[in-house]
């Protein structure tokens, strides 16, 4: 005769063990959403090879419950978690519910910790070093609000930094008479050594911050940060990095760059949940940085003061961990082959198809990877987008900067090869016949 551990889980309910007269931890994930992870992980085949290999790809692409009716090339903006990890994430929230409390203060909270160290070793950085944020704009602002700026004090950065960022320096700029300056850089830019020049002119002696994208939002460009950090910290100026679309989207660790403050959004190319961030401080730096919210003086150095936002949910954060294991399964250099290699796809099957097309992106080893900006000349952007989405329902995003226009395309991980056929010959439509 089964027992009762056996015949609940027979009936598909979770059996639970008690600790202090409260549920443990409900229902493993799913036999499929388990067994994918570590049959990517073991698959043997290299990055460059696999990059055009459709039939692993199509099992990677099983992991996500995305919309085939749809073709999502937005991911940059925000990207679906798979199954894997979202059935992670509402087991640790019908968890933390039993007696929030109890089981998420009392036993969820310190599992961060677990989660914290895997992603620092991930990263190459030490364990108090890491920080888990809601996205890349509060990293960011913890670091642009965080130090210690006067009246006339500069900081600077480009014209194509996120806007959301550029906000809040030009908030400081209201409130307390600092100044932002802002240079221009190539579209594409494809001399490092250019890039590192143009910020280093634009120093002045009252520049106290520069503030730089990894990977910038708009084109994809990817900017070297390592040679900015260098050159900044040459002349005692701390340099920002916001990384928001770049951490787990191309192959690199955080120690690699030698920066000293780095922000990022994990619920992009991580596919972690949704709400999830990051923020990287080195650790001789955490105690002149302040927190966005008030935390005791005797957290000065830790880097958990900002973590200090009141009560939140535990639940977003440990399903970090299975987005990690995800990425890992994966592997970072073959996510990165399999991305540039859809982004060629698209962009060199335009190219070669018209004159009109221009892209902003450069398609040379090492300046991109999943994300492009492409224009047709003489189509507005807007009324492109909306085409594609109205008409062939493929969603990208316009993009009207004062420098150039055009649509940002980011396919990801669990694009197949039909949908970007789709995109191109959508586009080859307005080539030929217009928006009609």
């Amino acid at each position: 005769m089964p027992d009762r551990r056996q015949f609940l889980g027979a009936l598909g309910v979770p059996a639970l063990a008690a600790v202090a007269g409260v549920p443990v931890r409900p229902a493993l994930l799913n036999a499929r959403a388990a067994s994918l992870v570590p049959d990517l992980a073991r698959h043997p085949g290299s990055a460059a090879a696999l990059a055009d290999d459709e039939d692993f790809w199509g099992e990677v692409a099983q992991a996500f419950t995305v919309d085939r009716s749809l073709v999502n090339l937005n991911n940059g903006g925000v990207s679906p978690a798979p199954a894997y990890v979202q059935e992670a994430m509402k087991r640790h929230l019908d968890y933390s519910n039993l007696l929030p409390a109890y089981t998420m203060w009392e036993i969820q909270e310190p599992q961060r910790e677990g989660v914290r160290r895997r992603m620092a070793r991930q990263w190459g950085v030490d364990t108090e070093e890491i920080a888990f944020t809601r996205n890349a704009s509060e990293s960011l602002q913890t670091c642009q609000l965080g130090l210690d700026l006067r009246a006339g004090d500069e900081v600077l950065t480009t014209t194509q930094d996120y806007p959301r960022m550029i906000t809040t320096f030009r908030q400081r700029e209201r409130r307390e008479g600092i100044v932002l300056r802002q240079i221009r850089i190539p579209t594409p830019a494809e001399d490092p050594d250019e890039v590192v020049r143009l910020f280093e002119e634009a120093i002045t002696p009252r520049t106290r911050v520069i503030l730089a994208c990894h990977m910038i939002n708009l084109t994809g460009q990817i900017l070297p940060v390592r040679e900015i950090v260098a050159m900044g910290r040459r002349h005692g100026i701390p340099v920002i990095v916001d990384g928001a679309h770049a951490l787990a989207h191309f192959d690199f660790t955080l120690d690699e760059l030698e920066c000293d403050y780095y922000s990022s959004s994990l619920h992009k190319w991580l596919f972690a949940p949704i709400g999830t961030g990051l923020l990287y401080v080195r650790r001789e730096k955490i105690p002149e940085l302040w927190p966005l919210m008030a935390a005791p003086e005797g957290m000065d150095g830790n880097i958990r003061k900002f973590e200090e936002v009141g009560t939140h949910p535990a639940a977003n954060t440990l399903a970090i961990g299975e987005a990690l294991t995800f990425h890992q399964a994966l592997g970072p250099a073959r996510k990165d082959a399999r991305l540039v290699y859809l982004r060629d796809y698209w962009a060199r099957a335009l190219q070669a198809e018209d004159g009109r097309i221009r892209l902003h992106t450069s398609l040379e080893p090492g300046f991109a990877c999943g994300i492009a900006n492409v224009e047709i000349r003489g189509v507005d952007s807007l009324a492109l987008r909306n085409h594609l989405w109205n008409t062939h329902r493929i969603f990208t995003v316009a993009i009207r900067h004062e420098e150039f226009q055009g649509i940002r395309v980011s396919p990801s991980v669990y694009t197949t090869i039909e949908e970007v056929d789709r995109f191109v010959d959508a586009m080859r439509g307005v080539l030929r016949q217009g928006l009609a």
